[in-house]
């Protein structure tokens, strides 16, 4: 709603309270092979490397168009998007990972 991005850094001390960006990247392609297979707007484009101010080189977000992804992340109605299940988001991983 803030058309924002978090760090990696920031999302982990928002979801474990302590710096673990390393713990991220399994979690977040769960995520973005989920919005891919659904065909609904990168979420994961909007988390990035303190540094480098993109997602990470494994997240599947064309860094050309990084800029036009997130603008699809922040117009969506994300409140009409009911939560994925644990298995959804494994099995969407499982289909598209290496």
């Amino acid at each position: 709603m803030n058309r924002q991005t978090v760090t990696y850094e920031g999302l982990s001390l928002l979801m474990y309270r302590r710096n673990a960006p390393g713990v991220l990247a399994n979690i977040l392609g769960h995520i973005a092979f989920y919005c891919e297979d659904n065909k609904i707007p990168p979420l994961t484009s909007i988390v990035v490397g303190k540094w480098r101010g993109a997602p990470g080189s494994e997240i599947p977000v064309d860094p050309e168009s990084i800029d036009g992804e997130r603008a699809k992340v922040y117009d969506y109605d994300w409140y009409d998007v009911y939560p994925p299940s644990e298995d959804e988001l494994k099995t969407a991983f499982d289909n598209n990972s290496c």
